[in-house]
């Protein structure tokens, strides 16, 4: 261990602190008091033990002499005195500690959840991020209260051993150097260990967060058709319990190895212990100590030696700890790189020529393929714009840019002509409202799920309705048992669970309850029908009207509704136009509608000839 690495697990010791005294601070200065009460109470055990054997000692064969028997009576009730302090003490200690660890686990998911939130939208794209991230939400839980109670006890362990260390100072002052010699050891094999353990868990993460994958495919409900299906259950069960094994037979063999250390430890201090033990003994046979002295002395420095070793480990847990605080301060040590600029433009009131790509290069994080390569695309203000093309052709992406969610590598994006780096993260996102290709299917009410389209305004019951309408969600709900109260989801007790398609819709509502000016939505009528699509487009073309309309979408037949078609092939715009001068060109698009109308028609026949 190097004095650099020393200091630096003394950084997060001494932010683990920081944890502690700003979400519980009255409660830790009583705790601290009551720990050096604690202290303090063995000392009195030990002394008071002396007076006793000595009382006892002179009043053998004397009678019951009230001068002699009074202060052995007065002593042991001074002795259970100090005894109920010390369970009284031990209760409140705990009542304390259980207090603070509550308060230190919410204050500390709170930071995991606030880094979550506000972290890029490409650290979730990132195995080294969900790894940060596995490490800081395992350990979180109960490390930094782990390292919490290793220090307390640390504290009263020292105040304790101080104490015992002035009573054994007159028997000789060899005895403290003897008390710490014997213990370290002891010392040596927890922070040699603690090394190995936070070495294996750092190599293994990947391994840990991939069994509890098999366990979360196991055990949810997204998966469970696809399981019984193609008779996944045991493949992915085998799967788990390989990969248990190893974990827990390198684990096991750690547990192992440090047991057999930590016995040779203890016989090293056991012989210390019977050395001083026997010297002692060989002094009260000279006379030179009385029997009150050699209880003292055995206590002392018995209890002495298990202060002194549990105050070392005290230490080395608490080193030990901090190697794993370290992945929690790393976690909250990650910063986003998309912020707001420190002196941003104004937002234009009203949109006047629109969103407009510029040169635009752009590649996800840790791809060599670029999805967009100097890319142009104007989509005019207060039209509706579609975007068609194949899988991979980098339209979903354009949402991404636009919703600032990565920048781009080159190029800008830009509204009404200014770069979209330059204005307010949160003033930029407020102005737009989106349908995301998977929607997210909150277990809450109908209502609640579309009211968490615009958070920051308490909507009425009429205008969630109205969400819903121009969704096409309000006859689906309609059917529902509470309506618009009706719970969703199967995660709590009465939910009702929708199809696809008609969670597809409640994700609509969300998006039209906020009257942003931009809205963008990507395949909006993928999980609809032929009429529901029909029924949906002519309510959009009349609603939306006068909003900057952006639709990512497979299907031509939503496409021909758009004002502006543009049809994208490797990161590129190969064609524009409408629907008719498109179909008439006789490119891409063209051939596409040609053969979705062949495969439509084929549908269509063969659903006349069932009938």
């Amino acid at each position: 261990m190097t004095l650099r690495d020393l200091l630096h697990r003394l950084r997060y010791l001494n932010g683990s602190l920081g944890f502690v005294w700003s979400c519980a601070r009255r409660w830790t200065a009583a705790w601290l008091v009551l720990l050096a009460l604690q202290g303090l109470l063995p000392v009195a055990t030990v002394y008071l033990t002396k007076l006793i054997v000595d009382g006892i000692a002179s009043a053998v064969g004397t009678g019951a002499d009230w001068d002699r028997v009074g202060p052995i009576v007065f002593s042991g009730a001074l002795m259970a005195a100090v005894l109920l302090a010390s369970e009284l003490l031990g209760g409140a200690i705990k009542w304390v500690r259980d207090i603070q660890s509550e308060l230190l686990k919410d204050h500390i998911s709170s930071l995991i959840h606030t880094k979550s939130i506000v972290a890029d939208l490409a650290f979730y794209e990132s195995a080294e991020f969900y790894d940060h991230l596995h490490r800081a939400r395992s350990e979180a839980g109960y490390r930094p209260m782990t390292l919490l109670e290793n220090m307390g006890s640390a504290f009263q362990n020292g105040i304790t051993l101080a104490a015992m260390a002035a009573v054994l100072i007159p028997f000789g002052i060899w005895l403290p150097a003897a008390l710490f010699l014997s213990t370290l050891p002891a010392f040596y094999v927890v922070v040699r260990f603690a090394m190995r353990q936070h070495r294996w868990w750092l190599n293994r993460t990947a391994d840990e967060r991939r069994s509890w994958y098999y366990d979360w495919l196991m055990t949810s409900g997204e998966t469970a058709s696809e399981l019984r299906l193609f008779g996944l259950g045991e493949h992915f069960k085998k799967a788990y319990q390989l990969l248990r094994r190893l974990l827990r037979s390198e684990r096991l063999k750690l547990a192992r190895n440090q047991s057999l250390a930590e016995l040779g430890a203890g016989t090293a201090g056991l012989a210390v212990t019977g050395g001083a033990l026997v010297w002692m003994v060989w002094r009260a046979l000279l006379g030179q100590v009385t029997l009150g002295d050699l209880a003292l002395f055995y206590q002392a420095f018995n209890k002495g030696q298990g202060l002194m070793r549990s105050l070392l480990q005290n230490v080395g847990q608490i080193y030990s700890n901090t190697f794993f605080l370290g992945n929690l301060f790393e976690f909250l040590a990650l910063e986003p790189k998309v912020v707001s600029p420190a002196r941003p433009a104004r937002l234009p009131a009203l949109l006047r020529s629109g969103i407009s790509f510029d040169k635009v290069s752009f590649r996800y994080p840790g791809s060599e393929r670029f999805a967009l390569s100097d890319f142009n695309l104007v989509l005019p203000a207060g039209r509706i714009t579609a975007i068609v093309g194949a899988n991979g052709a980098g339209k979903s992406t354009l949402i991404k840019l636009i919703c600032r969610f990565y920048d781009p590598d080159a190029g800008r994006v830009c509204l009404d002509g200014i770069d979209l780096r330059d204005l307010r993260l949160e003033e930029l996102r407020r102005v737009m409202t989106v349908l995301f290709q998977q929607p997210v299917h909150y277990n809450q009410t109908v209502h609640d799920n579309i009211a968490l389209g615009d958070i920051r305004t308490t909507a009425s019951r009429a205008e969630i309705e109205e969400a819903a309408r121009m969704a096409g969600a309000d006859l689906p709900v309609a059917a529902l048992p509470q309506g618009y109260d009706t719970l969703l989801g199967k995660w709590f007790e009465n939910g009702e669970e929708l199809s696809v398609g008609e969670w597809q819709r409640i994700a609509l509502a969300r998006a039209f309850l906020r009257k942003a000016p931009i809205l963008l939505l990507d395949e909006p009528t993928s999980a609809m029908d032929s009429w529901a699509e029909a029924d949906w487009l002519e309510r959009i073309r009349a609603d939306a009207a006068g909003r900057t309309v952006l639709i990512i979408t497979h299907r031509f037949t939503t496409a021909m509704w758009a004002d502006v078609i543009h049809v994208m092939s490797r990161g590129t715009i190969v064609e524009s136009g409408s629907h008719a001068a498109l179909v008439s060109a006789g490119g891409q698009y063209a051939q596409s509608w040609a053969r979705q109308a062949r495969e439509g028609l084929k549908v269509g026949r063969l659903a006349g000839w069932q009938v």
